[in-house]
């Protein structure tokens, strides 16, 4: 190669290089001048970061300003990718340190939307929270938020009634992301937490950080604090519930069962005062992830502690179903209330449970002795579609309408039903069990509380409700629920005296005057029955109300496998009456729990 050569291709090289410099130059000028503001804007982006705060769920009272549901504080361990990735090793070391799997963690991450942190585990332990914050080095992404946990304060009690939180699922999560829920969201799973989820979660508030270029926080450049949720205030009487727990709990004890509901309302009004339903669960443990073994604990109870008997069972109402087939056949006319039937024992090849022959028998002492005998002829004489019919009038075969989710419509006996399910005709045979609450007839213990209530309030049927109040923060009433008439009985009010009549005799002479009986100080009308179970031992009911001249309270208990109503469910209805109008306590010791309107 030449020298020429060699000069030319230096000189080339030489122009490449500065045209590259001034291609750089002109970029920057470009840049510094052109799009200065633009770059400015995604640098203070970088700088600064939004990290929002979860509100407070508002909190529980009963209806005497009883707090049972609240907050506590709690921390929990969350990811916030500022300015790189969360590295595999990190999610590794996480994973081994909170228990939680890594194909969990790695799901959250990639769900993540935005900057917000990617909650993880929620109420750790201090020692966790001294790990993390000893080896900060070892978790670079890892951060520690204070949040409020939410705080069963009575633990089962009324677990069904209120319900429980937990994390946000896929699936809920795509149903309401458009309503502003994010992934690691707490919501309300059952009960009334879930009816109300909205209301009760507030609106999130945040702080604006400004961070290093390792994506450090150095200081705090304005907050927004967050507001908390609105609070419910029930129609719960908390003294009363509890009082109804314990009845439940002493008599299954006692008698070898694991299954009950019970009701307490006021029929006047429709306020649910006490609402069991046994077993229960502890709903604490579902707020910061519930463990496997407390999780299969409960999934494999057959008595299924997650349900709630009360508006999600489904019972033969046995005898206490002669209050709709008593009422029909008065106003109807097939029956007078001086006309006595013969009760020889049996009727079309049916007979008495226990096997009696109580011989003639007016409607007072058909219904006040439960007689079966009594009841066939007159469900024979009424025809299965006038029963049916009743049945409806009086709100079975249909949801309450109780602010609650998951409720249970029941079941009316009819054609049109057996027609559709079996493909069959229907049979005299069949009418005469639905006269008595067998065959297909199926009620909830809400419906049974219904029923008994209709009677109590002088035909008058108002919806069930849980909720008094909804109030702000601020103390200021947001909504307020008032009683809702649903509908009237279509029957002359003489033939509501007469079953009122035919309940009360059943305390003060009948089949529930053995628990009672004429010396209990409230005049209570009830109605005992026993609903055949084709799966094991009959379920014992009981419905009555109290006082008899001013009704204030309703009550329906339900013992699955208890056997006889009289036997089973009747001792708790008693327990719950003393409670409600303070028998239960020494002498001057108060007013009662529950005062007649």
């Amino acid at each position: 190669m030449g020298v020429n050569d060699f000069e030319n291709r230096l000189k080339f090289l030489g122009g490449v290089v500065v045209l590259i410099f001034v291609v750089l130059f002109a970029r920057v000028g470009y840049m510094q001048i052109y799009q200065g503001e633009y770059y400015e804007r995604r640098a203070e982006g970088n700088r600064i970061r939004l990290i929002p705060t979860m509100a407070p769920r508002g909190t529980f009272f009963d209806r005497n300003g009883e707090n049972i549901v609240t907050n506590r504080p709690g921390f929990t361990v969350s990811l916030l990718p500022l300015t790189a990735p969360i590295a595999p090793e990190v999610v590794a070391r996480l994973s081994e340190l909170l228990k939680v799997p890594q194909a969990e963690i790695q799901a959250k991450i990639k769900a993540h939307v935005g900057f917000e942190p990617i909650r993880i585990k929620t109420d750790i332990g201090p020692e966790i929270l001294t790990i993390i914050e000893e080896q900060k080095e070892l978790y670079p992404g890892v951060i520690i938020e204070i949040q409020a946990i939410r705080d069963y304060l009575y633990r089962e009690q009324a677990a069904h009634v209120l319900g429980y939180v937990s994390e946000i699922s896929d699936e809920e999560l795509e149903a309401k992301k458009e309503q502003g829920y994010r992934t690691g969201d707490i919501i309300g799973k059952s009960g009334l937490e879930r009816i109300y989820d909205k209301e009760l979660r507030g609106t999130n508030g945040g702080r604006q950080v400004e961070v290093d270029v390792t994506g450090k926080p150095v200081q705090v450049l304005g907050q927004k604090d967050a507001v908390p949720g609105n609070d419910l205030i029930l129609t719960i009487d908390w003294k009363l519930q509890a009082a109804t727990e314990k009845a439940i709990d002493e008599q299954l004890q006692l008698i070898g069962c694991q299954a009950a509901a019970a009701v307490v309302m006021n029929p006047q009004t429709g306020e649910v005062l006490a609402m069991v339903s046994r077993p229960s669960f502890n709903p604490n443990l579902f707020v910061h992830g519930i463990s496997e073994k407390e999780w299969k604990k409960i999934n494999e109870n057959p008595y299924f502690p997650l349900d709630n008997k009360a508006i999600t069972g489904e019972y033969p109402p046995g005898s206490t179903f002669k209050i709709v087939t008593g009422a029909a056949a008065l106003s109807e006319g097939v029956v007078t209330p001086t006309e006595k039937i013969y009760d020889g024992g049996e009727y079309m090849d049916k007979g008495n449970a226990s096997g009696e022959v109580l011989g003639w028998l007016d409607f007072v002492g058909g219904l006040s002795y439960s007689d079966n005998v009594y009841f066939y002829i007159l469900g024979h004489r009424l025809g299965i579609d006038r029963l049916e019919r009743y049945s409806r009038m009086f709100g079975l075969g249909e949801k309450t309408g109780i602010n609650l989710p998951y409720e249970a419509e029941g079941l009316v006996a009819s054609r049109a039903y057996k027609e559709r399910v079996f493909e069959e005709d229907w049979y005299v045979s069949e009418t005469l069990d639905a006269a008595i609450g067998q065959g297909f007839n199926l009620v909830t213990p809400l419906q049974a509380a219904m029923l008994i209530s209709e009677i109590a309030a002088n035909g008058r049927r108002y919806q069930p409700y849980l909720v008094q109040r909804i109030v702000g923060p601020d103390g200021k009433t947001v909504q307020e629920f008032q009683p809702k008439l649903v509908s009237t009985l279509d029957v002359p009010f003489s033939v509501i005296q007469l079953v009122q009549q035919g309940l009360r005799d059943v305390t003060k002479y009948g089949t529930a005057a053995g628990v009672f009986g004429p010396g209990f100080p409230i005049d209570i009308a009830g109605k005992t029955g026993t609903a055949e179970n084709p799966h094991g031992r009959d379920h014992g009911w009981f419905v009555a109300y109290g006082p008899f001249d001013n009704p204030s309270i309703v009550v329906a208990v339900i013992v699955e496998n208890g056997g006889y109503g009289s036997q089973s469910s009747v001792p708790i209805g008693k327990k719950i009456f003393e409670a409600a109008f303070g028998l239960d306590q020494p002498a001057g010791s108060g007013n009662l729990t529950v005062k007649t309107p």
